[in-house]
């Protein structure tokens, strides 16, 4: 199943904690794909965060979604990521966008992931590896990127 992985950290050394992130991904999933380095604002919360080093990655995996979900949330806490409140800034970040173009809503995971379509910072990378990207149940990816210009 193709995989379509986000990243993001804002804490710490960002950029050596999204690389630090791919490279265990790569323990995960075959990585095909991997967007460069975006620096983006802070989403949704006041402008007192650090920016962030947002990339998204692209992979084959044969995991179940919750089995993948729960082995990206095993590389996040080994990364020192601690939840504490929506938004709160973080040492890394790592959510699953599309799996396959399966939809699935859980208490621990939904997909398509249900707020890419509004984030800059997931769909421009995205993008960047895949022109042809497309966002189950949304649209295309240039589209929706377009739209929020």
């Amino acid at each position: 199943m193709k995989a379509v992985i986000a990243l993001g950290a804002n804490l710490g050394d960002p950029r050596t904690q999204v690389a630090s992130a791919i490279a265990e991904i790569k323990n995960v999933l075959k990585v095909t794909a991997v967007s460069s380095l975006y620096e983006t604002a802070p989403f949704g919360v006041p402008d007192s965060q650090p920016n962030y080093i947002n990339a998204v990655l692209t992979g084959e995996t044969e995991r179940k979604p919750l089995d993948l979900m729960n082995a990206l949330l095993e590389i996040e806490s080994a990364l020192g990521r601690t939840r504490s409140f929506q938004n709160a800034a973080r040492l890394i970040d790592i959510d699953i966008i599309d799996l396959d173009g399966l939809f699935m809503e859980s208490e621990s995971l939904t997909l398509p992931h249900p707020r890419a379509h509004e984030r800059r910072f997931v769909l421009e990378p995205w993008l960047e590896i895949d022109p042809a990207a497309y966002l189950p149940g949304r649209g295309s990816v240039s589209e929706l990127l377009a739209a929020l210009t």
